[in-house]
């Protein structure tokens, strides 16, 4: 072997060593998919980082999602929102729980699938109607509906935002989490989908 070849083969098995491949997840859907709930158990499953972006940027901020809509609006938002997903695209080994909307401002959906993997948990919007009348005390923005305003809220909602899901590189049904065996049992199945990754 000469000099060259030697040097070449070096090269490449210290790059090789120095290199392990990080993995990055992004966990999509509509609020009530889960995205929460999964994402802790998957990371456990898989001994990585999590992070609920939601709460990184209250956390940054030191408010409330709901005060920074309230004080600045949506657009002041989304921008601050796309500027904390490329932050903390920059960590490795992490699940990443997006909020709802991300995937659907700017090129956001595009910019997960080329800096890691997304993950779309799909939902039938009935079942996400059935979890969220049950949490909408919590939920500014779904308050003050009535059962039947919330059912189309939801319809609306998810027909508008479902182009952008699935963009996602992996679809993931995740409408059976009603139950603690339920939850186990989806999350064991995602970490296996996910390990091969």
């Amino acid at each position: 072997m000469d000099c060259l070849s030697r040097l070449k083969t070096y090269n490449f098995v210290f790059i090789s060593y120095i290199s392990p491949i990080m993995k990055r997840f992004y966990l999509t859907g509509y609020m009530g998919a889960g995205k929460t709930t999964l994402g802790k158990l998957v990371a456990e499953l898989l001994n990585m980082e999590f992070i609920d972006l939601d709460h990184y940027i209250e956390a940054r901020y030191h408010k409330t999602i709901r005060a920074i809509f309230a004080e600045h609006g949506e657009a002041y938002f989304r921008e601050l929102e796309q500027k904390i997903l490329h932050e903390v695209s920059d960590f490795e080994n992490v699940i990443i729980s997006t909020g709802g909307g991300v995937p659907c401002f700017f090129d956001n959906a595009t910019y997960m699938n080329r800096h890691g993997v997304s993950v779309y948990l799909k939902v039938t919007p009935q079942r996400l109607f059935e979890r969220l009348k049950i949490a909408r005390q919590n939920r500014p923005v779904i308050r003050d509906k009535n059962d039947a305003e919330l059912i189309e809220f939801i319809r609306e909602n998810l027909d508008k935002r479902q182009p952008y899901y699935e963009q996602a590189t992996i679809i993931f049904d995740a409408t059976d989490l009603e139950s603690a065996d339920q939850v186990e049992q989806a999350a064991n199945s995602l970490s296996a989908i996910l390990s091969n990754y």
